[in-house]
């Protein structure tokens, strides 16, 4: 299959088409592996549930946040600041093309991942970020305008879906849409 690495890759992709597909619920290691075209027990070395898929992808979406938090950490809240976190957070989210298929399956299946400690240790990260984008006393309507430069970092993407663009095009567009929502 590959090296160690290229392998968890392949099945962390595997899985979550899978969960995308019918749910993480009704998704089985069984299935990962048959997808796969490996045996369970080789599937089972590198995850040993379908809870440890899910927390190394968190885990590496985490990772890359944990790294604009760590710039982040003795900056001022300028705008030119401001402007460069919203396009490392555009760079961290496209890596891989996975976010959006993890985002989706986060939010479709809460029930069955909310006890996830890696999708909980997720709150926090973007809470940091969102009072980074936000100044103290802000009105309602500009504490809703940093949220949205970063929801629309997720969604304008998918939104876009059927235009026809690139990736790459989609991701612009919506980095543009979030940084004028910043003003």
């Amino acid at each position: 299959m590959g090296t160690r690495s290229d392998t968890k890759e392949k099945i962390q992709d595997v899985a979550l088409d899978l969960f995308g597909e019918q749910g993480y619920d009704k998704t089985s290691l069984r299935e990962i592996a048959e997808r796969l075209g490996v045996t369970k027990a080789a599937l089972y070395y590198h995850f040993k549930t379908k809870e440890e898929i899910i927390t190394s992808l968190l885990q590496a979406t985490g990772e890359r946040l944990d790294e604009i938090s760590a710039w982040l950490a003795d900056k001022e809240p300028t705008p030119e600041n401001r402007r460069e976190l919203l396009e490392r957070y555009a760079a961290a989210i496209s890596q891989g093309g996975r976010h959006f298929k993890l985002m989706r399956l986060m939010q479709e299946n809460q029930p069955a991942l909310r006890e996830l400690g890696a999708g909980l240790k997720g709150h926090e990260r973007m809470k940091v970020l969102v009072e980074f984008l936000t100044d103290p006393g802000a009105s309602l309507a500009d504490q809703l305008r940093a949220r949205l430069s970063l929801v629309v970092l997720h969604m304008g993407p998918f939104t876009l879906q059927e235009s026809g663009a690139t990736e790459a095009e989609k991701q612009a567009a919506a980095l543009e849409v979030g940084l004028g929502l910043l003003g």
